[in-house]
């Protein structure tokens, strides 16, 4: 059933238009959480030892500048206690740096991407009222996203092999936050575009719930990727022949242990999926049965194939093409329950 208001000032523009940018905005916004993913899974995460938004859009041209990125390199921990050792050749420095310098690059086009079109629509008047704060709410929280990314990355740099898992998290958590603003915000302008209604979806507290144990789930699956975790088990239900692993270290308290240990982490990581998952059992049969049965559908896709991609992933040692496709799929994870939650908040105003 529509509510048509009394008065409904005229929209100005075509929210439409702002729908499509959005939504391509967000799948450039899944796009570097795969390959951030890749990234991780290919360790080349600290290959690019400097920050340089502008002039570091450009890799190494010749031979000399790439033998200058490698001597960078050869200075941090990650190199003198793991790939030096090891015999890295600056072939296999090249391969490392390509990834983290496509994650670095498609940072900057989403920048690009959003900031370009929002001062267009912005001049142009084609922004409806209520809008501006949340657009640019969007645009810092990508800034700071690049900030953050190099507070991750310098963790590495100086006394670690590895960056700091924590900050691995806010990273990860922060990209997938913007996506679900994005989509969140993509789905209230095409709702006025269709119905001219200026009210915008409302988060209600059964789906924050359900959001806040999904957010559990991602949080510990960011640590485990941090902390190598993945590999400490590669067979399921159980983790080396135990329920319940052994190898846990409560030496240093049990806050510790739970937020450091790979054993404890991985664990929670398997288990909690569960948790997930009946959530998101009960959020989509209710949104059945208030007949929004394509998101339901969307949100037993996803969880289901993520739960055979996760299973895979430890029973196959780590195999990077299905950790990649892990690391995706929860990404639409997110974007499913995102709808959901917005349906569930908005149903009765628009279908």
């Amino acid at each position: 059933m529509q509510h048509t208001p009394a008065y409904a000032p005229p929209i100005g523009g075509n929210p439409q238009k702002l729908v499509n940018w959005l939504m391509s905005v967000a799948f450039l916004v899944f796009l570097i959480v795969i390959v951030g993913g890749i990234t991780r899974l290919t360790e080349s995460g600290l290959s690019i030892t400097e920050w340089k938004p502008v002039t570091g859009a450009l890799p190494p041209m010749n031979e000399v500048q790439w033998v200058s990125e490698f001597e960078k390199y050869k200075k941090i921990p990650e190199y003198l206690e793991i790939n030096g050792p090891a015999g890295m050749t600056l072939t296999e420095f090249k391969f490392i740096y390509f990834w983290e310098w496509v994650h670095r690059l498609l940072g900057r086009v989403i920048g690009l991407a959003f900031a370009l079109p929002l001062a267009w629509f912005w001049i142009k008047r084609q922004i409806p009222a209520g809008y501006h704060p949340r657009l640019m709410a969007l645009l810092a929280l990508g800034g700071l996203q690049g900030t953050i990314g190099w507070w991750m990355v310098s963790s590495g740099l100086s006394q670690r092999t590895d960056v700091s898992h924590f900050r691995l998290a806010v990273h990860l958590l922060t990209a997938l936050f913007i996506m679900a603003g994005l989509i969140w915000t993509a789905l209230d302008l095409r709702a006025l575009a269709q119905s001219g209604v200026r009210k915008a979806a409302r988060l209600t507290g059964f789906s924050l719930t359900i959001l806040l144990i999904l957010f559990i789930q991602l949080l510990f699956g960011a640590w485990v990727a941090g902390l190598n975790a993945g590999y400490v088990a590669n067979n399921w239900p159980l983790m080396n022949g135990k329920l319940y692993p052994e190898g846990v270290d409560w030496s240093q308290g049990a806050w510790f242990a739970l937020t450091h240990d790979p054993f404890l982490t991985h664990f929670i990581h398997r288990w909690w999926a569960w948790v997930a998952v009946a959530a998101l059992v009960i959020m989509a049969r209710r949104l059945k049965k208030l007949g929004a049965r394509r998101v339901s559908i969307a949100i037993h896709s996803a969880f289901g194939t993520q739960i055979l991609l996760g299973i895979a992933t430890v029973m196959t040692g780590m195999n990077i093409t299905l950790a990649v496709l892990h690391q995706a799929v929860g990404a639409l994870v997110v974007v499913s329950t995102v709808w959901g939650a917005h349906r569930l908040g908005s149903i009765g105003d628009y279908k």
